[in-house]
């Protein structure tokens, strides 16, 4: 009975013990996992600890497989300096992520002292002349030399330290924009332990070599302010930063940790907050366009003129060419740059032809409003819109089937004045279809814009001329002029100078495009009270002077009159037809003034 007994206290015993065993290795296998939260190996710098610790590196990096507090870490490897310094007598400290030399540096020196920063290597004191192509660190003798009144010889901690491309180190801006590093991820801490430098009269200076960077990127130099945020963040207070051709000097007026921040011009960040302005940019334009070519389909039903007239067509024309430009260039920004080479090409190729379409249609503006207001007779072409349908979207449509067959589509880098890269989109292939852009792009632009002002400057002409003849008829005749030439500036040629970015990818079309030249067309209109703009109450004047060429001149007007021969009488009652617009009365206005018939009429004035 006895025995039994004992056998049970053993075996209770020996249960105990097993389960005391599985929460100790229980514990055991915890505490590596939480050696990231910078509690564990506080203030623990023996070598066993170091290496444990520095595993963080790695594992606190932008997708964190456990819990790191970066403050802790970053504290513990700032005060691991001060540590070397004031607590141990250890001169060197050679370990794969970091390298460490302590020296005992007289206060009284004569000369400044230079040491290596050879990641590979512990660093050294080395001469002035010596691995001159290395790097390295200058500390002035007048930083020791302020420090004579305190102690006469003074420890010096000259570390390199491999952060990795984990989040230490690298602030609070790193885990949130891209692009943004460490050179090397390498960082240099100078320290006298528990002495504090700053201001220094003459700064120390540091020398990084490293390959020439891409054009995109600038390098500065930082150091590791603990008074910035909860955590700390890189600063370039104090510091100053020289480019050479081989590397980058850094000059700074303290000790501490320091680095070479490498960063692009424009960031990520940037770079999605401007495609977002461009964006919702040519938004806009697209649903003003949208608006204006619905407005004309209802008016198209609702008004006979709408029907008949060919100007509304060729604004609503160009109206769908600029919304399919925007919609283009929406996409072609927003779609990020990992596209196929033929993808690509296509988005290359359709963003041109739209371009050119618009192009065009601003041409054929010019052209028509060279018709209506300069040629005047012998304008009739049959089919007319259908023609300029088959220039507007056929005449560009050939120039990118000779594009393409260059295979001159492709990638394209938008860089500014500094040769930088601020955008990538599909466009024209870099440097290999130059001549194809400036041809079939700005080459084009400045044809249309030429023949655009060409014709501002006939229409001009004519205008003043046709004014001349109502000189002190009526008052206020010059600001209606100078508004009249206001309108049409916006329509032929400041409406084609705002797409001139888009011939260089700088901007959008101009959203009110259409909306000038529309209003163009209809204050060429209204700034004559003698012309009815398709009203029903005409200017007696002007019928008066109709009445009278017609019917004591015993002649009637030339073919392509048809609204004149109705006042005449011989299309029904005169005082039910009006013309339609400025074409018509220019027309009367010349045929009065050429006819050697008329003699009365041509005295009379009527604008």
């Amino acid at each position: 009975m006895v025995t039994q007994r004992a056998l049970g206290v053993r075996l209770l015993l020996l249960a105990l013990l097993l389960v005391s065993g599985e929460e100790e290795s229980k514990t055991s296998l915890e505490q590596p996992r939480n050696v990231c939260l910078g509690l564990i190996n506080k203030d623990q710098y023996e070598p066993f600890y170091l290496e444990n610790t520095a595993q963080c590196f790695t594992k606190c990096g932008q997708r964190e497989s456990e819990p790191c507090d970066l403050g802790n870490l970053q504290r513990y490897w700032l005060k691991y300096e001060t540590y070397l310094v004031e607590k141990t007598l250890v001169e060197t400290v050679n370990m794969s992520f970091m390298k460490a030399f302590v020296k005992n540096v007289n206060t009284s020196i004569s000369e400044d002292l230079y040491f290596s920063l050879t990641p590979s290597q512990i660093p050294r004191q080395v001469a002035v002349d010596e691995d001159e192509h290395s790097d390295r660190v200058r500390l002035p003798r007048s930083l020791f030399e302020t420090l004579q009144g305190n102690q006469s010889v003074i420890r010096l901690a000259v570390m390199v330290l491999d952060i990795g491309r984990g989040n230490l180190f690298k602030g609070p801006q790193f885990s949130q924009e891209d692009g943004h590093s460490v050179l090397n991820n390498h960082l240099v801490g100078l320290s006298l332990g528990g002495t504090p430098v700053t201001r220094l009269a003459e700064p120390l200076q540091m020398t990084f070599f490293h390959q020439l960077q891409p054009p995109n990127v600038t390098l500065s130099c930082v150091f590791w302010d603990v008074t910035k945020g909860s955590t700390g963040d890189w600063s370039s207070k104090g510091c100053s930063t020289e480019l050479r051709a081989t590397g980058t000097v850094c000059r700074c007026d303290h000790l501490t940790f320091f680095a070479l921040l490498m960063r692009p011009i424009l960031d990520q960040a940037t770079v999605k907050a401007l495609i977002r302005i461009s964006q919702a940019g040519c938004g806009a334009s697209m649903i003003f366009l949208a608006f204006t070519v619905v407005l004309y389909a209802i008016l198209r039903f609702s008004r006979q003129r709408f029907k008949s007239e060919d100007a509304p067509k060729i604004h609503v024309a160009l109206s769908i060419s600029l919304f399919l430009l925007n919609l283009a260039f929406f996409i072609n920004v927003g779609q990020g740059s990992n596209w196929s080479d033929a993808t690509c090409w296509a988005r290359g190729a359709v963003f041109h032809y739209f371009l050119l379409c618009v192009f065009t249609w601003m041409g054929l503006e010019a052209f028509h409003l060279y018709l209506l207001i300069i040629k005047v007779f012998n304008t009739y072409f049959g089919h007319y819109f259908l023609k300029l349908s088959l220039v507007g979207w056929g005449l560009p449509a050939l120039m990118v089937i000779g594009t393409g067959s260059a295979n001159s589509y492709g990638r394209y880098a938008i860089r500014d004045k500094k040769n930088i890269t601020t955008l990538e989109l599909c466009w024209f292939r870099e440097k290999t279809a130059v001549s194809a852009l400036y041809v079939t792009v700005h080459g084009y632009f400045l044809i249309t814009f030429l023949f655009n002002a060409v014709v501002l400057g006939l229409v001009a002409w004519n205008i003043c001329t046709l004014s001349s003849s109502t000189a002190g008829k009526e008052q206020g005749q010059n600001w209606k002029g100078v508004f009249t030439m206001l309108g049409l500036s916006c329509l032929v040629s400041s409406s084609s100078a705002g797409l001139l970015g888009s011939t260089s990818l700088a901007g959008a079309p101009c959203p009110p495009l259409l909306a000038l030249s529309e209003l163009t067309r209809h204050t060429l209109c209204l700034v004559n009270r003698g012309l009815p703009c398709g009203q029903a109450g005409a200017s007696p004047t002007l019928w008066s002077v109709l009445t009278c060429c017609v019917t004591s001149g015993g002649s009637l007007p030339p073919s392509g009159f048809p609204w004149l021969y109705n006042v005449s009488g011989e299309g029904g009652d005169g005082d039910q037809v009006r013309p339609s617009g400025l074409k018509e009365l220019i027309q009367m206005h010349r045929w009065v003034q050429q006819s050697t018939q008329i003699q009365d009429c041509r005295s009379l004035k009527f604008l």
